[in-house]
């Protein structure tokens, strides 16, 4: 038991005596590098056997080390060889070296964002523009700017190659062509005497302004013949430029209506089997239809029937505001904003009811 002790007091005895010749800065370093060593053994206790140093540590114990002779560093109890202090040292000066030495600007300039912004702009105006159409419509308009360039900015905001941006889709299509485009379509009701009515619509893509041809209990071929030949002359007398009639695969529609509105130089075009959405704006029309009128008022016969609907397609084209012409109406321009604070601050909005109510407008007194 006595022979433990007498080693470890021998043994710092001899410690001593080599700390005598050694500077207060050199004995400094050592305590501060010891104790960072028990900060790492601290903060990694219990988390694994292999001791792991952080980049702030090593920059931190080589930057201390490196002011030691070799003598020291064998004779410190270092948890790393003194090799790998001085391979830290020296990844931190070639660091700190890479930093000051670092060009200012590094390569080619960053191109101008407006000019990105005009590059992503032609591409999507133009889907069959490759980059180089798009570098020589640049150089049209004096911009200097080399075609690799614009092959790089493409490819960074991820736009495919110009043949596979050709293909038009159908959304597009009829964006492109709106206003030569009509859509047509039935709805069906039920009125409170048990009888079934459909009511024929027609709706121009461009100015969203509907047309109700009429309703019946039974759609024949003569009834819908005739519908189509009143809409034939509606449109010349009202100057219309439509081309193109969709319409879906409904055994109500005739063959002969094909030969009717093409005497009027309009095309009939029949949509995909069970693809509503080839009709979308006619279909969108009928669910307002449904949701602001036929689900709200209680329809007593066809005489009623037919009259709620001429008050709702007055009200649909020449009050209700739509999202896809700005908040105007097919009839009807956006008034002038009220630019006068006072007028602002003192409005009188009176409201006027149509249908007993189911339907409100909105007007400034007189």
């Amino acid at each position: 038991m006595l022979v433990r002790p007498a080693y470890l007091i021998l043994t710092n005895a001899f410690a001593t005596l080599r700390l005598l010749p050694m500077g207060d800065r050199a004995k400094d370093v050592e305590i501060l590098v010891l104790r960072h060593q028990i900060t790492i053994l601290e903060r990694q206790l219990g988390s694994s056997t292999k001791v792991r140093f952080a980049p702030e540590d090593r920059a931190f114990l080589a930057a201390l080390l490196t002011s030691l002779p070799r003598q020291s560093l064998r004779r410190l109890r270092l948890l790393i060889s003194p090799d790998t202090v001085l391979r830290w040292h020296r990844n931190l000066i070639k660091q700190r070296h890479a930093r000051t030495c670092r060009p200012k600007r590094p390569g080619r300039p960053p191109t101008i964002r407006s000019v990105r912004v005009l590059i992503l702009r032609l591409v999507r105006e133009n889907p069959s523009w490759g980059y180089r159409r798009v570098h020589g419509e640049l150089a049209t308009l004096g911009i200097k700017i080399a075609a690799s360039t614009v092959w790089e900015i493409l490819k960074q905001e991820g736009v495919d190659p110009a043949p596979d941006r050709t293909a038009t889709t159908w959304a597009d299509f009829l964006r492109s062509q709106a206003e030569a485009l009509l859509a047509c379509d039935f709805i069906e009701t039920v009125t409170l005497t048990g009888q079934r009515q459909y009511i024929l619509a027609v709706i121009e893509h461009a100015t969203r302004r509907v047309r109700v041809l009429g309703t019946t209990t039974h759609p024949t071929a003569t009834w819908v013949t005739q519908a189509i030949r009143n809409l034939a002359m509606d449109l010349q007398d009202a100057g219309c430029r439509a081309r193109y009639l969709i319409r879906d695969r409904d055994g109500k529609f005739p063959d002969l209506i094909r030969e009717i509105v093409a005497e009027a130089g309009i095309q009939t075009v029949r949509t995909g089997v069970r693809m509503p959405r080839m009709n979308s704006i006619m279909e969108r029309w009928v669910q307002s239809c449904r949701r602001e009128l036929l689900d709200r008022c209680l329809l007593w016969n066809e005489p009623h029937l037919r009259r709620a609907l001429r008050e709702y397609e007055d009200f649909y084209n020449r009050h209700r505001a739509h999202q896809a012409l700005g908040q105007a109406a097919p009839l009807r321009t956006v008034p002038v904003p009220l630019a006068d604070p006072e007028q602002i601050i003192c409005l009188n909005i009176r409201r006027r009811d149509r249908l007993g109510g189911i339907l409100h407008e909105y007007l400034h007194a007189a």
